[in-house]
């Protein structure tokens, strides 16, 4: 298929999905034209791959193949199309439209053709009777033609505008319900530090903090610990310079202190220039103090097993002393069973030495 047909099929297919709010001045230009042309039947078409398509009332709705159309000769020719008698017409006689009782014997249809050139169907005129138009009425349909396209141009406008308003606030409800369910804390900051926008966690924590209800346009500098005020401001000044940065430390919210994990990112516009500083931080106090619970404990339990260890390697220790001055004055010999003492005794302070070097590595 050519690419321009493909482009002109894409532009009908637009216009198929649109659903007409101005039914009565579609109406109103179906009649005026057919009255100007004398005759009493008047439509507007769209022609697709294989379809012609009719307006009827709030939307184009099948009519006929494609191969049957007349409107199908005038998007092919792309000028305005009379044909005095159909029965005459070697292109149209075998018409059913035209072979039927009562059938069409004269019509004439004006191209409906885009800005950019695409011509869609047409605006046409038909009776059961032979006829011709005059230079004026040919003209007259010409530019009904123009009102129709410009008509239906402003209602597909209309209409995909309201189904992107309609998909964008989708969208915005669906950021707003993560933006304010996540416990995270957001914040976007103008040039001057200025609080442009920020979610519900944010405004908790002030409110926790400083029994204060953030809003837009505030200073955010009034919420930074005087502590942290000058490391706050170099990060700041870094990522208006296009940097990233990623932290973890203990921030002081005047009466509420935790540790967070805190990011500063330069917020961009559409043309990638930085506005100001989108700012994310996430609250690992309760993460730190199990980390620093579960440490003491480890230390404590630690420091328990190395003093169990030594005081169960010193009765060991006695007793390997014993078996040597015992060896010494010979009675291994007389008691072999002195020999397996040893060997346990042995194995028993290899293990106590295992349990020691394993609690200094693990607390070291």
């Amino acid at each position: 298929m050519p690419y321009n047909e493909l482009k002109r099929l894409e532009a009908v297919n637009r216009f198929l999905k649109v659903q007409v709010d101005k039914q009565e001045e579609f109406k109103e230009i179906a009649q005026l034209a057919a009255d100007i042309c004398g005759v009493p039947n008047a439509l507007i078409t769209l022609i697709g791959q294989d379809t012609e398509y009719i307006l009827f009332n709030d939307r184009f709705i099948p009519s006929s193949g494609r191969d049957q159309s007349f409107c199908h000769f005038v998007v092919e020719s792309e000028h305005i199309m009379i044909v005095p008698d159909a029965q005459l017409d070697p292109n149209f006689k075998n018409y059913a439209a035209v072979t039927r009782e009562a059938g069409i014997r004269f019509y004439a249809g004006a191209p409906l053709t885009t800005d950019d050139g695409q011509t869609l169907g047409s605006l046409c005129v038909f009776d059961k009777n032979p006829g011709e138009l005059t230079g004026i009425q040919t003209k007259m349909l010409q530019n009904l033609a123009k009102q129709v396209i410009q008509l239906l141009d402003f209602e597909s406008n209309i209409y995909f505008l309201k189904e992107q308003y309609v998909n964008a606030k989708k969208l915005e409800l669906k950021m707003n319900s993560f933006f304010e369910s996540t416990t995270s804390n957001h914040l976007l900051l103008d040039k001057d530090l200025n609080i442009i926008c920020c979610n519900k966690a944010v405004k908790d924590l002030i409110k926790k903090a400083y029994d204060v209800e953030i809003q837009p346009g505030m200073d955010i500098k009034q919420f930074i610990d005087p502590e942290y005020m000058a490391h706050f401001m170099e990060n700041c000044r870094l990522t208006l310079s296009g940097e990233s940065i990623r932290l973890e430390l203990l921030h002081n919210f005047g009466v509420y202190s935790g540790w967070f994990i805190s990011s500063y990112d330069p917020a961009r516009n559409n043309d990638g220039e930085i506005i100001g500083i989108s700012y994310n931080s996430i609250d690992i106090s309760k993460r730190i103090a199990s980390q620093q619970t579960a440490l003491a404990q480890q230390r404590k339990l630690g420091h328990i097993a190395f003093i169990q260890s030594h005081e169960f390697r010193r009765p060991v220790a006695t007793i390997k002393g014993m078996l040597n001055l015992m060896e010494m004055d010979g009675y291994d010999v007389t008691y072999p069973l002195l020999k397996v003492i040893r060997n346990s005794v042995n194995e028993i302070d290899d293990r106590i030495v295992e349990i020691v070097n394993f609690t200094v590595k693990s607390t070291g």
